[in-house]
């Protein structure tokens, strides 16, 4: 059973205690977790393997409104819309409303984006035939309603925001992914699609593109989002669009 899943079962005991190599495992995964959500993302390096994307343009780097890692970790709400400085770049920087707004947010896990960003839009962007997608917009201290703001400036027809989730002690770098149609600033969370847990121990970068592609043309056929848009991604007569097979989502209305 323990080579099916990182869970901590079977651990064994000796007397009344755990194993010291299970403790000392345990110790390790908790340290994990605490530097997921502590290490501030390298954005610099980011940024780099980010340029290897050409199609996308140069990443544009913001902060929300939380000054610090402190800050964001006790005032949530600093962390959902940017900063006046970053509103006024991206202002500047946007010169034409995208179909969607790629949206990297550091979230609660740094390692989330330095270890699985680059992967999943490997597999992402070409499913996107006929999209027009925002350069890369690398926020720092963020959470997930940052993309409606950074959505509404740009003029969006939606966002997908690609955010480290809560690091768990088998999961320091999983990977969120919220998907909004028209965002825009003061949206309430049943507006927003959710694909959790992609990583490499996780949901594989290529079921996860799948299904955001799937959300993207989906919401633009039919009008839905958020809980009136059910995931039938996994359904193969409508994946045309990921799979190249023609269908009625392989090409936005």
């Amino acid at each position: 059973m323990r080579r099916f899943t990182d869970a901590r079962i079977g651990l064994g005991r000796v007397g009344i205690s755990l194993p010291t190599r299970e403790l000392l495992n345990f110790q390790i995964a908790h340290a994990q977790a605490r530097d997921a959500v502590h290490l501030p993302l390298e954005t610099g390096k980011l940024t780099e393997e980010l340029a290897a994307f050409q199609e996308l343009g140069h990443a544009i780097i913001l902060h929300s409104r939380a000054a610090d890692r402190t800050a964001y970790l006790r005032y949530p709400p600093q962390g959902e819309v940017l900063d006046e400085a970053s509103v006024q770049r991206l202002e500047t920087a946007a010169q034409e409303s995208p179909d969607i707004a790629l949206v990297i947010a550091d979230g609660l896990s740094s390692f989330a984006l330095q270890n699985n960003i680059v992967a999943f839009l490997q597999k992402f962007l070409p499913v996107l035939k006929g999209v027009t997608v925002s350069p890369p917009i690398i926020v720092e201290q963020a959470r997930v309603a940052i993309g409606d703001h950074v959505g509404q400036l740009l003029r969006a027809r939606a966002t997908l925001v690609m955010i480290g989730e809560r690091p768990g002690l088998s999961s320091p770098d999983s990977l969120g992914h919220y998907f909004t149609w028209a965002p825009e600033t003061g949206l309430i969370n049943a507006r927003r699609n959710c694909i959790s847990n992609v990583r490499q121990a996780g949901l594989d970068y290529g079921r996860a593109a799948r299904r955001a592609a799937y959300l993207y043309f989906k919401a633009a056929k039919i009008g839905r989002y958020g809980v009136a848009l059910k995931d039938r991604s996994a359904d193969d007569a409508v994946l045309g669009a990921a799979t190249g097979s023609r269908s009625f989502l392989a090409t936005p209305p």
